[in-house]
Order: C-alpha cells, then structure tokens, then sequence
C-alpha cells in the first residue's frame, strides 16, 4: 500500500510540474528583396562620319575605257588594259561622292528594375529543459 501511495504521489509532482511550467516562444518573420527585371526596347540613333565611296565610278570610268581602249587600239595587244586604267583614274578623278554625316539608328533592350520585400520564412525560438530551440518553417 506504501508503494502504491508513493507511485501516485510521484506521478502527480510529475504532472503539477509539467502543467505549471512557463512555456513561451518568440517568433520572427525574415523576408528577402526580390528584384523583377522587365526587358523594353529602345531606339538610338546618332550621327556617323561616312566616307565618300569613288570605287564604284572608277569601275565605271574603268570599263568605258576599256571598252574605248580596245575599239580604238585594234592593231596594239593592251590597248584595252591602257584605256581601262586611264578610265579608272578619270572616273575616280571625276567622281561627286563626297563623304558626310549619316543618321544611324539601331535598336537596344534596356532593363526595369522593380525592387519588392516578400515573406521567405519564420523562426520560433522557444526555452525546453532550460535549453533555447529554434525552429524555421514558412506560413502558408
């Protein structure tokens, strides 16, 4: 009978210090910077340094004169050559190509960027058998 008195003793000392012990938790909530990137496109245009292109009146003075050259000199074996070069620099000589300024566009993807704090997780720290647990997991 002692026993049995003592053994329900025990268990009730053990189960009053259970229900009367101080159980408190601290929660915290981290979140993270998200960075959204939206593409868009963009015209840009400037002014370029264009260089005057004689080569294709040279090539036409060239073949005038090679034409010339070969009607002209039937008896001489490159009279053609000689009235292809001579054309070649008169047509060059000759040429209104001239050089300037040309507007030049072309198109270019530039970037948005939006920065937003969002939820990432949470941690419960809490106090068991004198011990400090932590605990992470996330909120639905």
């Amino acid at each position: 009978m002692k026993k049995a008195i003592l053994f329900t003793t025990s268990v009730f000392v053990t189960f009053a210090v259970t229900a009367q012990a101080d159980v408190s938790a601290k929660i915290t909530d981290y979140y993270k910077d998200v960075i959204n990137t939206q593409p868009y496109q963009v015209e840009v245009c400037s002014n370029v340094h264009v260089p005057g292109d004689r080569s294709g009146d040279m090539l036409r003075g060239a073949i005038i004169g090679g034409i010339i050259g070969n009607n002209v000199t039937k008896n001489l074996p490159d009279g053609g050559t000689a009235g292809a070069i001579i054309g070649g620099l008169f047509g060059h000589s000759n040429s209104n190509a001239t050089g300037g300024t040309q507007r030049q566009c072309r198109t270019e993807t530039h970037y948005n960027d939006s920065h937003e704090r969002v939820y990432d997780y949470s941690v419960m720290t809490f106090y068991y058998d004198g011990k400090r647990q932590r605990v992470r997991f996330r909120k639905n």
